[in-house]
């Protein structure tokens, strides 16, 4: 591998399937799990692209196997393969590169969807590289922001060029149906003639195109039509074109556009304007190559086979055989490898966003002032304690800051005391999360403070490097316990900052640690040595490289060979997926969960017993876990030792592969408790790649029910016992693992919250049924099971979703309410009662906790959400930093919606600090308006649906009347 890698050419997998080519067509899987892993899983370690199946293991009359090849398929590898060898032939100033920016919802407000990325800014520098290359990008003056531009007072200008350019692609058009006018469809770029269109059509089979037209009608359908120049009407796609450049919006899904679909039909096919607008950039406009702009799009999750695509699959029909060139963040394992496997993408990793700690402000500083006055009263002028008691419950329900604490009357002197020390770990709690302090930009080393804040945030946790611990937490080396009070976290954080802030200022020269060390603390310590020299090093110098990023698109671009790299958080003690700008890989499938993950899934298992103990006295008799790909790629299967744990069963690994071969059930003596029953949804990600993982939990859930023991102490052995007496059927009674239909993914809450075509927890709870309702496991590979599913849920009292990294919260991405808050609402659609809901955070391996997801709402929404800190971080990147407050809005609504978690002073904190603060309102006005009026019709649904329910007039007044100014303005334009 490191000759062929040597060599600088991109290398390609084509697939040999053991299978026959009968089976593969007719399986949604696509690969057999031996397939996935030796063809696969495997070479994506040697940083390979994954292509098709094209050869079969076929067997003859005497029963002899034999390889033979696909003609159409040999087609589609030979084309992916002179795809890239285009690249390294054709000069960069023929190159015809197409840069694709998704968004979704399909509004003008979420262009540029690419999560923890400045996206307009990262496109900027992009071309602005390509450009210097060689590229022919056409006059400076075509692509907005790439020319001179007026200066904005307090931006920075490359915000202003990125902003410029989004606000070029919304004028030309855009795809946001509520804006969209005639005069700006018939002046769109990208235009195809219903002929041209049906010529291509008819290249693909008639198994795709008879679904698409069933659904969309003959073609050219409605969405995104013009007759304006041919009555037959032409296709036109929103888009900017100059010299051998085009920048493209993605086309939508068609959600929005077909919304009865979302609660019929999750595996939608892709509409006429999809398949042309992807068969536009390849067989129209040549392209060379298409740059995918961040996390992630929709092309990766069209209807069809998990990997192995076949011509019918969506994701294939779209995009032919053109190169995808992929940046994408680095904690994501689990999404970009759905696009490397199922749209051959070359994948450029890219550095988290900053990250920096939460600190306190407004009535949280005031907070902590008054607390610090108690406690000095308490020691010097015992007299002013009564007074301050005063104070300070005054301020804590001023604030609604009772609700998080669980209070809703002020303890008594007695208790006063216990009080504030509940208080204070409340507010180090607070203080102490890690926010992200703005966006990543493409290509950007972090630089001085961003760079002290990233390197103290990779230092909290111990750090695992070479297959050992390599260093100690910094914190933890100085001597920091985790129930520390505030005082001592602040004070313990305040040296770690000055150590490493002594370093950076001498460059990260590991031969001053020990120098800095007894400057600073006055004496010598090895932990914090190690912890430091490791910061020198290995941390510094990595994301010192993050410059690489850019470099390695253009590289990828010349038809060069991408390295390959680990994957996951560089906040969790993987140091070793920094630097970025290489093609990560994920993990061995067959490895999961390690160890090490289950030790964590059972210290998961026993907190979240724990708590339902505390507050009910009893243990559960079924949980409710979402389990995701990306987190059981990121984790090695915390959540998956979790399910074990809970079950109480144990994996059993091979030492030497340190692979999962077997499993074993812990004794009744041993585990102390009942063995609980585990109701899983999973991610259609998870299915595609853990399918032995889904058949391994499969196989505890049977295990455990086979076990001849007490009903009291065996609740999934109960449970299936009473199913069997309702239908007879065994298997039926033992399943427990639902996800999407075979080659859908998704929960469909997402879309079904942009419709608005929703009214009642049944609504919510029949989209999420038809979307997850498939049962899998041994031998179930996805066969319908609603009434199956619905028995399960309605059993369960607890529905559980963990967090295993700090860089993302459950308020930045609609994943989180569309699997949890989709569970809950389901689940008390089913029996009229809530479970309750809990949020597990493994961020910390060693110090796991489990939080209801009130508490874990409102923790986000105090450390981050208002925090003036990362407001003013979102202001400081322009259109993007908007849709973050914009986006952020929607996934609280959403939340709301289903869990009820949202209390009326949040949403008025929202309105208070996003729309009718000065700064932050000029700031939107400038850069990004739609999401202003986005935000205000989102507040406006939550007063009708009855979610914010006591909303202050005034404030609803100063909305209407910023509505109505900026919808002026947006019609002015």
């Amino acid at each position: 591998m490191a000759a062929l890698a040597g060599l600088d050419i991109p290398i390609l997998q084509g697939l040999c399937l053991t299978s026959d080519r009968d089976s593969w067509a007719g399986a949604d899987e696509g690969l057999t799990p031996l397939d996935v892993a030796t063809q696969v899983a495997v070479p994506e370690f040697d940083g390979r692209i994954i292509t098709v199946p094209f050869s079969f293991k076929e067997t003859d009359g005497e029963g002899l196997p034999h390889y033979v090849p696909d003609p159409e398929r040999c087609a589609r590898v030979a084309g992916i393969a002179v795809g890239y060898a285009r690249l390294r032939t054709v000069p960069p100033a023929e190159r015809r590169i197409a840069v694709v920016l998704s968004a979704y919802p399909t509004k003008h407000s979420r262009i540029g969807n690419a999560v923890g990325l400045d996206t307009p800014v990262s496109v900027i520098r992009l071309l602005r590289a390509m450009r210097d290359a060689g590229y022919d990008l056409g006059d400076v003056a075509a692509i907005p922001g790439l020319g001179p531009l007026s200066p904005v007072e307090g931006e920075d200008p490359d915000t202003t060029a990125g902003n410029a350019l989004i606000h070029a692609l919304i004028d030309a058009g855009g795809q946001d149906p509520e804006w969209l006018t005639s005069e700006q469809l018939s002046g769109q770029p990208v235009r195809i003639p219903t002929a041209t269109y049906n010529d291509w059509l008819a290249d693909l089979p008639a198994e795709l195109t008879d679904r698409v037209r069933d659904t969309w009608g003959e073609a050219p359908g409605e969405l995104f039509v013009d007759r304006s120049r041919q009555p037959d009407g032409e296709i036109v796609s929103a888009a900017l074109r100059s010299g051998n450049l085009v920048i493209m919006v993605q086309p939508p899904r068609g959600f929005g556009e077909n919304p009865i679909a979302i609660y019929h039909d999750p595996d939608l096919p892709p509409s006429h304007h999809y398949l042309a607008t992807y068969r536009w950039l390849e067989k129209e406009f040549g392209a060379h190559a298409i740059v995918h702009v961040g996390k992630h799009g929709n092309l990766e999750w069209l209807p069809g086979k998990t990997v192995g695509m076949s011509a019918a699959c969506g994701t294939d029909a779209a995009l032919g055989s053109v190169p995808v060139i992929y940046p994408f963040l680095v904690n994501d394992p689990g999404e970009g490898t759905q696009a490397k496997r199922r749209a051959h993408a070359t994948v450029i990793d890219h550095l988290v966003p900053p990250m920096a700690r939460a600190e306190s402000y407004g009535d949280i500083a005031r907070l902590e002032q008054l607390l610090d006055d108690y406690a000095s009263a308490n020691t010097m002028d015992p007299a002013k304690a009564p007074a301050l008691r005063g104070q300070i419950w005054e301020l804590i329900t001023k604030a609604q800051m009772h609700e998080d604490l669980g209070l809703q009357a002020r303890p008594g002197d007695e208790e006063f005391d216990e009080f504030v020390l509940h208080v204070d770990g409340w507010l180090c709690e607070i203080k102490d999360v890690q926010i992200r302090d703005g966006l990543h930009t493409l290509g950007q080393a972090p630089q001085g403070d961003d760079k002290i804040n990233l390197v103290l945030a990779v230092l909290r946790s111990p750090q695992l490097f070479g297959g050992r611990t390599a260093a100690p937490g910094l914190r933890s080396a100085l001597g920091l316990a985790d129930d520390a009070p505030t005082t001592e976290v602040d004070r313990v954080e305040q040296v770690a900052r000055e150590l490493v802030t002594a370093i950076a200022a001498a460059d990260w020269d590991a031969d001053v640690v020990s120098d800095v060390i007894g400057d600073q603390l006055g004496r010598q310590d090895d932990g914090v040595e190690q912890a430091l020299i490791f910061a020198c090093r290995e941390v510094a110098p990595r994301l010192d490289r993050t410059t690489d990023e850019i470099a390695m698109v253009l590289h990828a671009l010349d038809g060069g060979y991408i390295p390959a790299g680990p994957s996951g958080s560089p906040l969790r003690g993987l140091v070793n997926v920094l630097p970025t700008g290489r093609n990560f890989y994920s993990v061995d499938p067959k490895a999961v969960p390690s160890a090490l993950a289950y030790e964590t899934g059972v210290r998961m298992a026993d907190s979240l017993l724990d708590r339902y103990r505390e507050e009910t006295g009893e243990y559960p008799p079924s949980v409710g876990l979402s389990m995701w790909g990306t987190s059981a790629m990121r984790t090695s299967g915390d959540d998956i030792g979790e399910v074990l744990a809970l079950l109480g069963v144990r994996p059993v690994h091979d030492q030497a592969s340190r692979r999962v071969v077997g499993l074993e059930p812990v004794p009744l003596a041993e585990l102390g408790r009942p063995r609980i029953d585990v109701t899983v949804r999973i991610s259609g990600f998870f299915r595609d790649a853990f399918p032995h993982v889904v058949t391994l939990v499969d196989d505890a859930v049977r295990l455990v029910i086979d076990l001849d023991e007490p009903d009291d102490q065996n609740f999934p052995r109960r449970h299936a016992r009473a199913d069997l007496d309702q239908h007879g059927d065994k298997r039926r009674a033992s399943t427990r693992i639902f996800g999407s239909r075979p080659g859908a993914y998704g929960a469909g809450l997402l879309p079904l919250m942009e419709s608005g075509n929703w009214r009642t927890d049944e609504d919510l709870a029949e989209v999420y049924t038809t979307w997850g309702g498939y049962a899998y496991g041994r031998d179930l590979d996805g066969v319908p099971a609603t009434e199956d599913m619905q028995a399960n849920y309605r059993r369960i009292s607890v529905a559980a979703k963990n967090v295993d990294t700090r860089e993302h919260d459950i308020a930045d991405s609609d994943d989180y309410f569309q699997y949890h808050g989709g569970m809950i609402a389901t689940v008390r659609a089913l029996t009229g009662e809530a479970p309750r809901a809990y949020v597990g955070d493994s961020t910390s391996p060693d110090a796991v906790r489990t939080r209801s997801l009130a508490e874990e709402t409102a923790r986000v929404f105090r450390s981050r959400v208002v925090n003036p800190r990362w407001i003013a971080a979102m202001r400081r990147h322009g259109y993007k930093g908007a849709f973050e407050l914009a986006a952020t809005v929607d996934y609280l609504f959403g939340f709301d919606a289903t869990a009820g978690v949202v209390g009326d002073w949040m949403y008025a904190q929202l309105a208070e600090n996003y729309l009718l603060d000065k700064e932050t309102r000029e700031f939107l006005d400038q850069a990004n308006p739609w999401a202003l009026q986005s935000m205000i019709e989102k507040l406006n649904e939550a007063v009708d649906r009855g979610l914010w329910a006591e909303p202050d007039p005034e404030i609803l007044d100063q909305l209407q009347q910023i509505y109505l100014e900026v919808e002026g303005d947006l019609e002015d334009r």
